[in-house]
């Protein structure tokens, strides 16, 4: 959009300059998101703050994947589901879990799919999830903390699925090859 740009170190808020360089020696290249959310420097430092504390829990790297993928298919975010199917196939979960994922279908492993489910549930009923839907989930082997854990993940990825929507965020080079449109996504999720 053009009321918003796409900072770089140079033309960012002061605030933002510290967080952009560390962000850049992460991944090697500065992410069109966090360039954006420089324009709001806690904003930047609270999604970095949140991603890492997020990355600290007792998920697996592929959970905490599923949970990011879900919660960004659901708020129907292009430039999320393009850059977390990039860093999920990093992580490791399978190619047929992957396109599951991405096309709003079930997972094969029954853990991963107590997993999608209950975030989507999470997003779809805005976190009122009935006894039995956690019933269901810690049956399958998560924990009362993990279910915390889920929320946290949730708030991770509105932040950076709200920005995305907000500003335009172009999808950088490096996510191209996982490039995903939201076009034909129902109602419920899946692809048409």
């Amino acid at each position: 959009m053009e009321h918003f740009m796409i900072h770089t170190h140079d033309s960012a808020p002061e605030g933002a300059k510290e967080t952009l360089v560390a962000v850049k020696g992460r991944y090697g290249f500065l992410p069109n998101l966090m360039a954006a959310m420089a324009e709001a420097p806690p904003l930047l430092r609270s999604y970095v703050a949140v991603g890492e504390e997020f990355a600290r829990g007792t998920l697996t790297p592929v959970e905490q994947q599923i949970v990011i993928l879900a919660v960004s298919r659901r708020h129907e975010c292009e430039y999320c589901v393009a850059a977390h199917s990039g860093i999920a196939k990093m992580a490791g979960i399978p190619k047929e879990e992957l396109d599951a994922l991405r096309n709003g279908s079930p997972l094969q492993n029954p853990r991963f799919e107590a997993l999608r489910r209950f975030t989507e549930a999470m997003v779809e009923n805005r976190g009122w999830v009935s006894n039995e839907r956690v019933d269901e989930f810690l049956r399958a082997g998560f924990t009362r903390a993990q279910v915390l854990e889920v929320i946290l993940g949730l708030a991770f990825k509105t932040m950076s699925n709200f920005t995305n929507h907000v500003v335009g965020t172009p999808l950088d080079k490096a996510f191209e090859a996982f490039a995903w449109s939201s076009e034909g996504v129902t109602e419920k999720g899946i692809l048409l």
